[in-house]
Order: C-alpha cells, then sequence, then structure tokens
C-alpha cells in the first residue's frame, strides 16, 4: 500500500512539472510576441511621422532628391514583409534619416524651423524607443532559448514542438558608420 503512494506522489510531482513547465514557456512566447508587437507599434509611429518630415524638409532642399528618395523607399518598405525583413528596412529607414538630418545641418533656415525640430525630436524619440523595444525583444528571446535548452524542460519544450526564436540584429551592412557626402 505504501509503494501505491509513493508512486501516486511521484506521478503527481512529475505532471505538476509538466504543467508548470508548459506554461512558463507559454508565457515566454506570449512575452516574445509582445515584444515584437512593441517593435511594430514603434515601426508604425516613425511610418506615420516620416511624410510630415519630408513635406517639411522638401521645401528647404529642392536639389536634394536623392535622400529624400531614399527616405521615401526605405519608408514603403517597412510595412511589409516578416520580421527579417522588417528589422532589414528599418535599418535601411535608420540609415536614410541620418543623412536625412546630415543633410539639414546645411540649411540653417531648416534647422531653425519650429516643426522641422519638432519632428526631429519626435524622431528621435521614437528611435529611442525602437532601440528600447528591440532589446527587450531580444532578453525575451533569450530567455525563452536558454528555458527550451535546460533540462529538463528541454524535453516538454521538444515534446509540444518549441523552437528556438531568432534574435532581432543589425546585418554587416548595418554596423558600419554611415558616410554621408554632398
Amino acid at each position: 500500500m505504501d509503494l501505491v503512494y509513493w508512486i501516486l506522489i511521484i506521478f503527481g510531482v512529475i505532471v505538476l512539472y509538466i504543467i508548470v513547465a508548459y506554461n512558463s514557456l507559454i508565457v515566454l512566447r506570449t512575452r516574445i510576441n509582445n515584444a515584437w508587437s512593441q517593435i511594430d507599434v514603434q515601426l508604425k509611429r516613425r511610418y506615420d511621422l516620416i511624410p510630415n518630415l519630408i513635406k517639411t524638409v522638401q521645401g528647404y532642399v529642392k536639389h536634394e532628391k536623392t535622400v529624400l528618395t531614399e527616405v521615401t523607399k526605405a519608408r514603403a518598405n517597412l510595412m511589409s514583409g516578416n520580421m527579417n525583413q522588417k528589422a532589414k528596412a528599418s535599418d535601411q529607414l535608420t540609415n536614410a534619416l541620418k543623412s536625412l538630418f546630415a543633410v539639414a545641418e546645411n540649411y540653417p533656415q531648416l534647422k531653425a524651423n519650429e516643426n522641422f525640430k519638432m519632428l526631429q525630436e519626435e524622431l528621435s524619440g521614437t528611435e529611442s524607443k525602437i532601440a528600447y523595444s528591440r532589446q527587450f525583444y531580444n532578453d525575451s528571446v533569450m530567455s525563452f532559448n536558454i528555458k527550451i535548452q535546460r533540462f529538463p524542460a528541454s524535453i516538454i519544450a521538444n515534446a509540444f514542438r518549441f523552437t528556438k526564436r531568432e534574435f532581432f540584429k543589425a546585418e554587416g551592412k548595418e554596423k558600419e558608420n554611415i558616410k554621408v557626402e554632398f
């Protein structure tokens, strides 16, 4: 009779562990999905701010069409594709915006324009939020990836087909300094 109780207790502990491990994996996976959604929110915010910035700048820098075209093209690429494509488009847009702000440095009357200043500050704040969101996403991915690889949680992760997630990372070109030439 004692053996039956011990077997039931051991079985109960195993079932309880499986439930707790599975639920913690669900929480981590949901945190990753939420973190990616937060990146999307900030990318959309930046996407919405850019047309106002371009309109403000266009009046001052009529002959800088290539920079404005680059920003517009990068903006168009931002809202389509999967995570990796959006990450690449986001980095392209960041580079294009840096070029745009570098061009603006040559136009004192543009730099003094209150609307331009406000838009530049909004975009700067949004860039900071994007960077924070990317960091939070990567931290969540790291926690998840560690959890699904550690024993004995790896057994539950494999049984329920939890797979590693990719980190949000900059490609080789995006890591280089931007060179602005006129």
